[in-house]
Order: C-alpha cells, then structure tokens, then sequence
C-alpha cells in the first residue's frame, strides 16, 4: 500500500495524530474525526433495495477503480470493468470481484446493461470520457478534476449533462473529510456568518514526477489540479470564485526546466488569492517544491466564528449534525481521510433517490476552473483575471 503514492500521503498525514479530536461548541461534542466514533453515533439506512449495475473504469498507478468501493456497497453490481492495459484490466476484475471486462471505455458504454460509469482514467481524459458515457444514457461519476487545463472543456461537458439530465459527480475527496465536512454543516446553521477568509492547501512534494498515463503528470500545472484545495471553499459555503491573482514558483525540480514538459510550464508550485461572491478573499495553493510535505488541509474565518481543521470558535452553539454520513456496511472509510467510501455512497444513493449529488456538475467546474484561469494569471505575473460563472439552467 505504501507504494501507492496516494495511500503514502493518507499515511504520512496520520503519523503522529491518532485522530482530528473532538470538537467542543458550548460544551456539547460536534464530532470526532476517527471513522470508528463516527459509525458509533450513525447507522447507514438503505433508501431501497435495488442495485445499480456500474461499470468501472481505470486501474492506474492509484489505482482509482477499485479504491472507492463500488465494488462493496450493498446497492451496487459491478458489471464490467476497462483498462486499456491488459494486466491492468486482468487485476481490476480481480479486486472488483467482476468476471466481464471490455478493452477500452468506449466498447464497455455500449453494454445496455450498465447504467453508470465510475470514470477513473488519466485526468486529461476525464472530459472526454464523462461526455461519452453520458450520450450512451449513463449517470457518472468521475475522479478529479472534472476538467484538464480546459475551459472549452467545461463548456462541452456541462452542456452535455445539461442535454441529457443525467446525474454527474465529481468525486473531490477534500468534500469528505472530517473537517471540511463539519464547516459545510457549521456554514448551513450559520455558525460562521459570511467567510470573510479561506484557505484551501494541497501540499505534494514529489522530486520525481509520479507515474501517469502517457506522462500526463510531468510538468502538470499545480493549479490545474486544483480541486483538493478549492473544497474548502466551494465545498463548504457553496459560493463562486469570481476573480484571482496568481503566483507561481520554480523549485528547480528537472521536469520543470524550460523545454521539459508538454505544458510548457515553468511553476512547480502556485499559490492563487480569489476575490469570492460573499466579497471576501480566499487563498488556494497546490504546492509540490516544498520538501516532504504531502498533505491537504484548509481553514474558515467568518463573521460570526472560524475553524483551522479542527475545533469551530464562534459565538453559535446550534451547529448542526456536523459527522460524516455513516458508511454501508462492508465499504471501507478508504483513502483521503476516510472520504471514499463516503463519496460513492454520495453517488449511488443520489440515484435511487433521483436527485442531484453534492458535487455535482456544476459545483465541480466550481471547483476546477478556478484552477485554470489561477494558471493562467500566473503565467502573466500575477495579472488579476476573471472567473467563468456555471449557473443551473
């Protein structure tokens, strides 16, 4: 598991710390980050009997496909997998448990029978993908980002879901996580008041780029992966990034230097502040050149109290139900923070109940191309730019 580099980071992040503690509002406990207490406090209901039958996608170096515990949910039956790399798709049938796969993504959306799709490929492709599975009729869920590096991107795969009114999600773990979940609750009760001030901090240090599909990780711009950090303000409050200003960094780092990479970009790091729709600022970063820090974490600091991952300090005392939703039975918390199992959860139960998921299509272009256009400014020395709005029809 080690040799994951996404389980290593989820690793590295515990070490030291047994769990995120219990918050204290008024004397009264809010929640307590460790998956144990929390599935005390909670049992999973079932919202109806039926399985939906998924098709699941992508078993790279992460291994995506079957980390998210489709596989496991009591209302879910794998009915194929794909991998374009025979070994690759030979394993993914083997841990999904599933004895019907398909050499690509595009013969496997033609099985009448599947009717959604977990789309865990390489992430320039996710666009792409999440827009073929939703014109053959399947709901989909993909990993992050919704969009690679492309505005014209979004368009399409909006308008796509928008045609076909068909449930997308993105699954952004960063939505999942303990802390990041009690500030949305906190938010909705009105524990903060407007955020004055956020932070949102995907730390990632990696000398050597991690292996991708077709190298799609060398020389990434940070911020076109920005999605770990943007949840903890589109994930908690709901509102947009209307503007941004952007920085950029050079570690030194090989894959950087001019000429090295297919993106042309020199930052091995970029730290973004954005103007948001409450008038207040939030500063977002995706960082890879500072030395062996791999973690994701972000603040709140609002008019009426602030939170800095762990403890709420404000004047409200009615904050909610502020722990996670509890896990099905048999589905694993999973990796960044216990928020797997939690997001395809999210996901299912969205569709036996026919309504949107939380990160839908358009909380997830929300939460990404603020990332592009924060590259973008950088490459233009920090030249103040305007966001792209997605309003629901």
């Amino acid at each position: 598991m080690l040799n994951n580099p996404i389980y290593r980071r989820d690793f590295l992040e515990r070490l030291g710390k047994v769990s995120l503690g219990t918050v204290v509002a008024g004397g009264l406990p809010v929640w307590a980050g460790d998956t144990r207490i929390e599935q005390e406090r909670k049992t999973w209901q079932p919202v109806s009997e039926r399985k939906v039958r998924v098709g699941i996608v992508g078993y790279g170096v992460c291994r995506f496909g079957a980390a998210f515990g489709f596989q496991d949910h009591p209302n879910v039956d794998v009915v194929a997998v794909s991998d374009l790399i025979p070994e690759r798709r030979q394993a993914l049938m083997k841990a999904c448990r599933c004895d019907k796969s398909y050499e690509s993504l595009e013969i496997l959306v033609k099985d009448k029978k599947i009717e959604a799709v977990f789309v865990a490929t390489d992430a320039p492709s996710h666009a792409r993908h999440c827009i073929e599975v939703l014109k053959h009729g399947k709901h989909v869920m993909t990993a992050v980002p919704a969009v690679f590096g492309s505005i014209e991107d979004a368009e399409k795969l909006l308008e796509t879901v928008q045609t076909t009114g068909l449930k997308y999600m993105m699954a952004e773990t960063s939505c999942f996580r303990a802390d990041c979940y009690g500030m949305r609750q906190i938010y909705r009760a009105g524990g903060f008041g407007r955020l004055i001030y956020s932070e949102g901090e995907y730390y990632h240090y990696h000398a050597k780029p991690i292996g991708s599909f077709k190298g799609w990780r060398i020389g990434l711009p940070p911020l076109w992966y920005p999605t770990h950090s943007t949840a903890y303000y589109v994930g908690v409050t709901g509102k947009r990034f209307t503007s941004v200003s952007c920085v950029g960094f050079n570690a030194g780092f090989d894959a950087y230097r001019p000429g090295a990479n297919k993106y042309n970009n020199p930052f091995t790091d970029e730290v973004a502040l954005f103007k948001t729709s409450e008038g207040g600022s939030s500063r977002m970063l995706m960082c890879k050149g500072i030395h062996k820090l791999i973690v994701e974490r972000g603040r709140v600091f609002g008019e009426r109290g602030w939170m800095d991952g762990t403890e709420y300090h404000g004047a409200s005392k009615e904050l909610g139900d502020t722990t996670r939703p509890p896990l099905p039975p048999g589905v694993p918390a999973g990796g960044h923070g216990g928020s797997h199992g939690r997001l395809t959860d999210e996901f299912i139960t969205s569709i036996l109940q026919d309504r949107e998921p939380m990160v839908n299509i358009y909380e997830a272009l929300a939460m990404t191309v603020p990332g592009i256009v924060a590259h973008k400014s950088a490459l233009k020395n920090g030249q103040m730019l305007k966001i792209p709005q997605y309003v629901r029809r």
